[in-house]
């Protein structure tokens, strides 16, 4: 049976727990779990790990696991699915994580969802990504950010959130194991699922829709809105045609800026919001785990039991934050621009995070008035001087998706770089000086950050180390407003925004949760009372 997190029981009473310590290589092993219990005097017929995190911070690491005693595990939280081919239809825009739970959800409640993605399913898509690293060459609709899944699906499938309080958390990992997740993810402290995997879980997510009576439809690129004469959105106009629908759920993500831009022309209120960006830094795995473990100079984290080690970061700069961002242990630098003529990284991991390079997103806070005041003013100014970053990197880099880089250690003195490291970026690197590169401002945080990590994680500037530019997309530059009982956009009844795009998430967890909570104001919308 799956395991489950705390307080899902079988059961009326709550069961005696138990806090146990393993040799990370014993974590996973139900008689050495067994065994640990007894030497506590925990005798029991049945047990379920209810939480397993890894302490480093003692000598030697041990995983401690909080184990609820006399229960057996209960099934991960499993969908209410119900046949909506003959019930009242909504269309979705985007089948990322928010529109994908989206769909799910309001099938649960009786409404047929119908999905319009620009992108191609996983298999194809996979094909435009080989084009994109090995030929240069970005197809617009399908790439890392647009096609099934969203960016999600080649982003990692890191599954941790602080938006817990949100509720529907222990839902989303839930339906992750329903449609083929490993229920490890349930239970660990930090859930991962890596990108070799999430394919074939977003496309079990895509048959589910389609079995009760949905759609999903690809190569779908929606150019604008239908709506009443009262202004009420009912439908989306494609480059090929219109699909009515009750209610529109624009789930598009933040990369899809055409989005931004037809919305602007429309009327539709946007509103500028502050984001983070920056470059991908990324040091030898072996390094990180000597440094994050301890380890003596004969050790290995593997030969230990032990997962390649992450980091988390930040400090004040006084004029703005620096923070780590998407850790990806035993990683890669992916390249994930959605236009020709710009290069935008990212990185992810697969499931058993075995690459040689561990990478991170190392970036600042952009506010709005720091990018009106180098002359990209407006709602969409976010957007343009995203744009002028990435297309400097591109020339600078020489065309196709090579990226432009340097090593860390020339980067904190700006210096050139005669040579550079190897590099997990499969698609090809260019020395150049990314202190002249980059915006100054940025320069100068960036630079102040990485020093005060270095103070906090010794060696962080290390001779291995290479900086490639730009992460430049992680999350949103502008809000879809919405209100806050309806979630329908003001002005625009029947219009939902919802995810990342919208500017209310910031991964995969918290863009599905907003997915579960926007399809319940939907079917609200539509008289359709939720569970």
């Amino acid at each position: 049976m799956n395991s489950a997190p705390e307080g899902d029981f079988q059961g009326s009473k709550t069961p005696e727990t138990v806090m146990i310590r393993l040799d990370p290589g014993q974590a996973r092993n139900p008689e050495a779990i067994r065994r640990a219990l007894m030497q506590q005097g925990a005798e029991c017929r049945t047990f379920a790990v209810l939480k397993r995190s890894l302490d480093a911070r003692r000598r030697p690491a041990m995983v401690e696991m909080l184990v609820g005693l006399e229960v057996e595990a209960v099934p991960a939280e499993c969908g209410q699915w119900c046949d909506v081919s003959e019930a009242p239809t909504v269309v979705i825009v985007g089948a990322g994580p928010a529109g994908l739970y989206c769909a799910l959800r309001l099938i649960e409640l009786g409404v047929r969802p119908v999905v319009m993605e620009r992108g191609q399913a996983v298999r194809e898509r996979r094909r435009d990504l080989v084009k994109l690293i090995r030929e240069g060459r970005v197809d617009p609709d399908s790439n890392y950010c647009f096609g099934e899944g969203g960016a999600g699906t080649y982003s990692d499938g890191k599954l941790y959130t602080r938006a817990k309080k949100r509720g529907g958390w222990r839902k989303v990992l839930g339906w992750f194991v329903e449609h083929g997740a490993d229920p490890d993810i349930l239970v660990d402290t930090h859930p991962h699922i890596g990108t070799n995997k999430l394919p074939a879980i977003i496309a079990a997510m895509r048959e589910r829709i389609i079995e009760c009576g949905g759609e999903v439809r690809f190569g779908q690129r929606v150019v604008g809105l239908m709506r009443e004469p009262d202004g009420r959105v009912n439908g989306v106009r494609l480059t090929d045609g219109n699909q009515q629908g009750s209610a529109v759920v624009l789930a598009t993500g933040h990369g899809a800026r055409d989005v931004f831009e037809w919305m602007d022309s429309s009327g539709l209120a946007l509103e500028s919001k502050p984001f983070a960006m920056g470059v991908r830094i990324e040091h030898p795995q072996s390094w990180i785990d000597a440094r994050q473990y301890r380890l003596k100079a004969n050790e290995a984290a593997g030969t230990l039991g032990l997962p390649p080690a992450a980091y988390s970061l930040v400090t004040q700069t006084g004029d703005g934050g620096v923070f780590s961002f998407c850790m990806c242990p035993g990683g890669v630098i992916a390249p994930c621009a959605t236009e020709e003529g710009e290069v935008v990284t990212n990185g992810w991991s697969p499931s058993k995070r075995n690459n040689r390079w561990a990478n991170s997103g190392v970036v600042t806070t952009v506010e709005p008035e720091v990018w009106e005041g180098l002359g990209f003013p407006g709602v969409l100014g976010g957007l343009a001087f995203q744009r002028s970053v990435e297309r400097a990197c591109h020339a600078a880099a020489g065309g196709g998706q090579q990226a432009p880089a340097q090593r860390l250690a020339d980067f904190v003195v700006r210096k050139p770089s005669r040579s550079l490291p190897d590099c997990s970026y499969l698609a090809g690197l260019t020395p150049v000086d990314l202190t002249r590169l980059l915006p100054e401002f940025m320069v100068d945080r960036l630079i102040r950050g990485i020093r005060d990590f270095e103070r906090k994680m010794p060696g962080y500037i290390h001779p291995e180390a290479i900086v490639v530019a730009p992460e430049s997309r992680t999350s949103s530059p502008i809000r879809m407003p919405r209100d806050r009982n309806t979630l329908s956009m003001p002005g625009a009844e029947g219009l939902h925004p919802c995810g990342e795009g919208a500017g209310y998430a910031g991964g995969i967890v918290s863009a599905a949760m907003d997915g579960l909570r926007v399809a319940e104001a939907v079917a609200a919308s539509l008289r359709v009372n939720p569970d």
